[in-house]
């Protein structure tokens, strides 16, 4: 197991009670179940988070109509938006 310290918390009444319900019912210490779930959230940190990455949604397309080629941004901007300018 090798060294450890020795450190005291405070829990809620109601978890205290309910960890020392399960570790009695499995056998085993509330040192255990705690050291257990130290585990479980520590070896959770990092993972399953991959970095975000952007979906290509690139158009491939002929480009602009010949109408809206010609239009302008403005022109555009009307044309997409209507009256929610």
């Amino acid at each position: 197991m090798g060294p450890h310290m020795k450190t005291t918390i405070d829990l809620a009444d109601d978890l205290a009670r309910r960890a020392k319900a399960l570790a009695r019912r499995d056998h085993r210490t509330l040192r255990s179940l705690i050291e257990e779930g130290l585990r479980l959230v520590l070896g959770k940190q990092g993972q399953g988070k991959t970095p975000f990455r952007l979906t290509d949604a690139s158009f491939r397309g002929e480009g602009l109509t010949p109408e809206a080629a010609e239009a302008g941004w403005s022109r555009i901007v009307e044309a997409s938006y209507g009256d929610r300018t």
